[in-house]
């Protein structure tokens, strides 16, 4: 049974793996070397193993591109323990990704949201806080899409309702930007 279970995820896994867009892929590539080029800040969140991929994401496009090279200039709203219960304290848990876009975004900048269901308030926040700055917005969702398909200026959309492959997926698809990143860095 368990076995079963396994081959399973593996297939469900790999199936939505070749049906991922690749030009979607590489379209958010290109903007994060854009935004890298203006000098602009790029910004990502999540919740909870979204909210991981996040920090393991930043660090990689942050540090982990070339040691002698700059790397880029990534920002995971996730990362300050004190900050985010100062804020969910203060304004609110939805406010704690929108309020620091409000404070340190500006126009020109990148959000990435990381969600499974597209629905989380606190991403949906930040969404339409950065979509009032002017700071584009692209989301790597999952479930149906949520409100975060239809607010996103971009998405790419993996169509599982498994939390599980959803966030493996995340990680599959900024993996392959990192990959595509370094041969054109």
């Amino acid at each position: 049974m368990k076995k079963n279970k396994t081959i399973s995820y593996f297939k469900n896994l790999s199936d939505l793996i070749l049906n991922l867009d690749s030009v979607k892929i590489s379209e958010l590539a290109s903007i994060i070397k854009k935004n890298q080029k203006s000098k602009k800040q790029i910004f990502i969140c999540g919740n909870g193993g979204s909210s991981a991929n996040a920090e393991h994401i930043t660090n990689d496009l942050m540090l982990g591109m070339n040691s002698e090279k700059m790397g880029y200039r990534f920002l995971s709203l996730n990362s300050n323990s004190a900050k985010l219960t100062c804020i969910a304290n203060d304004l609110g848990y939805e406010k704690i990704f929108s309020h620091q876009l409000k404070i340190m975004g500006d126009k020109g900048d990148l959000l990435i949201v990381l969600s499974g269901s597209g629905n989380s308030k606190n991403i949906v926040e930040a969404i339409k806080q950065a979509r009032k700055q002017k700071i584009l917005t692209f989301g790597l969702i999952g479930y149906d899409g949520g409100l975060c398909k239809k607010i996103c200026d971009k998405h790419i959309h993996f169509k599982s309702y498994d939390m599980q492959i959803c966030e493996d997926l995340q990680m599959i698809v900024m993996n392959q930007v990192m990959k595509i990143l370094k041969i054109s860095f």
